[in-house]
Parts: C-alpha cells; sequence; structure tokens
C-alpha cells in the first residue's frame, strides 16, 4: 500500500473537515456590516426538519392531520401528486407525503389553511407550466447556459445535492439581451431553471431522517444589479411560492460590497425562515468557506475545488486529504512507496493560491539525482487546481511542496493521487 505524509510543519497533516475558517464579510462602510451582511452571520442557524411525526409538536401533529382532512374534501387534491409524491396515496405512501405536507405547513408556520392555499397554488401552477414533466424537454437554446449559469453538481457533506448559480456572464449586453431581451425570453429562461431545480429535487428521498432538500451556491461575482432585477424576482418569487423547504442552505460566495443593495432587491420577497440559511462568504474567499460545507473532491475547480466537468464520466470521484497551509509556514506533501516504471497523477489546489509550488521526485537510490517536475512559481490567486502526472523510472517518493512563507492568511486545500504500477506482458 502506498504511503504519504505531510512533512514539516509536523502539526498541518490532518484531514478532519475544515469547520473553523473564517467567512467574515468584504471590508466596506461600517453601516454596511453591521446592517447586513454582520445582521446575516449573527442569525440563529437553521436547523433543518427531520420530518419524523413522532418528534413533532402536539400541535404540529394536529396541524398535519388537519391538512390530511382537508386535503381529502378537495376535487383538486384527488389524484394529485407533486414531486412525484403522491397527496393522498396511502399506507404505503403515507411517510412521503407526510415530508411533502411537512413543507408546507412549515412553510407557513403550521397555519393549515394558509398551508392548504399554498398547497392548492402550487398544484395549479404545476400543472399550468407543466412543471412535472419539464425535465424531459430539451431546451437547446440554453446548451450553453448548462455547467456555468446554474447546475447541479455533487453534493454536500451531509448528502444534500448541491446547485451552483452564478449569473456573471450577464454582465455581457449581449448575453443578457439574448437571454432575457424581451418577456417571451424572460419565460422560456424561467422554464429552463425551473428545469435545473427539478433535476436536483429528483435527487431527494423525501424520507424522515433521509436527504429531503438542496443545497444552494450562488455565486455574486460581476453580477448585474439593475440588469438582473425583474429575472432575479420573478426566480425567487417562483421558488418561494413553489418550493417550500427545499433548500436546506444557501450559501453567497464572491459577495461584493455592494451586497446591501442586492439584498434589498431581493429581500422582499424572502421570509425569516429562509434568510435563517444564509451562508455569507466575502469576495475571493469561495474555498475556504465551500469546503466547510462541501468535500473538495465534489466542488468545482472554478471555487478552489478538484472537480472537472468530465469527471463524473469515470464514476465517483476519489476522495481528497484535505490540510491547511498557516501563513509564515510551508508544507511538504511527501508521496512514498512508488515503484520504477509506474506512474503517479496527481491533482493539488490551495484555496485563493497566491503561493509558491513546486513538484519533484526523490529517487531511493542514494546517488540517484533529484528530477524537478514542476519547477518553484507562483500560483495567482485565481487559478484552478493543478492535474498533472510522472512517470519513474527508478523508485523513489513524489514530493510536492506549497510555500506560504510570504503570507500571514491560513489557507485551506486538498490533494488526492492515483499511482498505477507498470504492466508488463
Amino acid at each position: 500500500m502506498d504511503k504519504f505524509h505531510l512533512g514539516f510543519p509536523q502539526n498541518l497533516h490532518s484531514t478532519s473537515p475544515l469547520m473553523d475558517t473564517s467567512t467574515s464579510p468584504s471590508v466596506a462602510p461600517k453601516s454596511f456590516r453591521k446592517s447586513i451582511i454582520t445582521t446575516l452571520m449573527e442569525a440563529t442557524t437553521f436547523k433543518e426538519d427531520t420530518y419524523f411525526v413522532s418528534n413533532l409538536k402536539s400541535s404540529e401533529k394536529k396541524a398535519l392531520q388537519e391538512l390530511k382532512d382537508k386535503l381529502s374534501t378537495c376535487e383538486e387534491a384527488n389524484n394529485a401528486s407533486i414531486f412525484g409524491v403522491p397527496l393522498l396515496g396511502g399506507n404505503e405512501y403515507d411517510d412521503r407525503a407526510n415530508v411533502l405536507l411537512l413543507k408546507f405547513l412549515r412553510a407557513r408556520d403550521f397555519k393549515v389553511v394558509d398551508a392548504l392555499n399554498m398547497l392548492l397554488k402550487c398544484l395549479t401552477w404545476r400543472r399550468e407550466f407543466g412543471a412535472d414533466n419539464v425535465v424531459d424537454e430539451e431546451l437547446v437554446e440554453f446548451n450553453d447556459l448548462e455547467g456555468v449559469v446554474a447546475y447541479m453538481q455533487g453534493y454536500d457533506r451531509e448528502g444534500h445535492p448541491v446547485c451552483y448559480n452564478a449569473y456573471g456572464v450577464f454582465r455581457e449586453k449581449e448575453m443578457y439581451e439574448k437571454i432575457f431581451g424581451d418577456e417571451e425570453k424572460l419565460k422560456k429562461f424561467l422554464r429552463w431553471r425551473v428545469q435545473v431545480l427539478e433535476r436536483g429535487i429528483k435527487l431527494l428521498h423525501f424520507k424522515p431522517g433521509g436527504v429531503n432538500a438542496l443545497i444552494q451556491v450562488t455565486d455574486l461575482k460581476d453580477m448585474p444589479k439593475r440588469e438582473l432585477r425583474v429575472a432575479s424576482n420573478h426566480i425567487l418569487s417562483l421558488f418561494q411560492d413553489n418550493y417550500p423547504e427545499m433548500v436546506a442552505r444557501k450559501i453567497f460566495i464572491n459577495v461584493p460590497w455592494y451586497f446591501s443593495m442586492l439584498y434589498s432587491m431581493f429581500s422582499p420577497f424572502l421570509t425569516q425562515r429562509t434568510k435563517s440559511k444564509f451562508v455569507i462568504s466575502k469576495e475571493g474567499n469561495a474555498a475556504e468557506t465551500l469546503y466547510k460545507f462541501i468535500r473538495p473532491e465534489d466542488i468545482p475547480v472554478r471555487y478552489g475545488g478538484l472537480s472537472r466537468p468530465n469527471d463524473l464520466q469515470n464514476g465517483p470521484p476519489k476522495p481528497a486529504s484535505e490540510f491547511t497551509v498557516k501563513g509564515g509556514e510551508k508544507v511538504n506533501i511527501q508521496i512514498e512507496g512508488i515503484e520504477g516504471g509506474a506512474t503517479i497523477t496527481w491533482d493539488i489546489v490551495v484555496g485563493g493560491w497566491d503561493l509558491e509550488y513546486s513538484a519533484e521526485f526523490v529517487p531511493s537510490a542514494q546517488h540517484s539525482y533529484i528530477i524537478a517536475i514542476e519547477k518553484p512559481r507562483k500560483i495567482g490567486a485565481s487559478e484552478e487546481a493543478i492535474h498533472n502526472s510522472f512517470t519513474s523510472k527508478e523508485a523513489g517518493k513524489l514530493v510536492l511542496s506549497v510555500d506560504n512563507i510570504a503570507s500571514r492568511k491560513k489557507k485551506v486545500a486538498a490533494y488526492r493521487y492515483v499511482v498505477r504500477k507498470c504492466s508488463t506482458v
């Protein structure tokens, strides 16, 4: 079995989840920090529902039964289902139906009449919109937006599917006009956006104790403010009205100083419970924030992770080892036990690089020369994960070095590797 260890400093060998890094807001006027970002960050942490009926308060159990009774008398609910879950489907569907009904009740603070009205309006909207079949539609005009603007990719550490959103491409007038140029185009965009969300919902369990919500990561970098006001309002209103409690956490990354203006734009469309799910990360601090919730092998390379678009074609991602690089320190990762003729392939990334990186092969034989695979070079803050390979002619070890001596800031990092032995005929 191949061995590896982190060289000096010796106290940086942990691969446990990075849950203590800072997510303080970016520098901006004091009044802005206190009134918007600080307030959001200090808000009560959202607690996800387990959907076990036995855990409900007596008043909540009563509300659930009352909602079921009212639904049974509604003609609109006969043979109706939402997200493939029958509302009144019999005993075998009771648990799934309970999860769904509790989402509507939770969204309306267990006020039965309000929850019933919301559910019936949702049924009407889904029927008129054709939401049940939208996943199967070929919306070819949005192919260029797949994997760029809104897309499902990977899971968080708790198994929630993750949906990424990035609207920076619309800062270009030509792209904006192409997608939002008139009301008809906006309707088509909303249809595609619903399609992306419905794909994610198909991954949910709808069972007590299961994975019953998504994680949303929204990248605010270069997002145009005024131009997307109408589209943003439509999306937020549509999702909140028809997809209650479908998001366990909303992570905003690359938050600019003018976030207060963006927040004031969509805040009226959000409930207090929704706001409690927010996680705010300052601009340029995406990796440090995302590593808290998502493993690096599931985070796109554009956000400081190791996941590339075509990775999943080869099956589930290979797990990565996580570590931190403290300010003023250098870390050497040593991958030992490489046999002669073997090929080692590795990925390595440091969130917000801005440090020096190098790779070398050190032969086991005393009088052999060290081979510089990648000479020391400064890696820019915006550079993605490094992917490289090397075939050794003799036995030895690979040493990956990250030098953070010139900085005082601690940085999160991750790497992984595969060694393929030489096959002889």
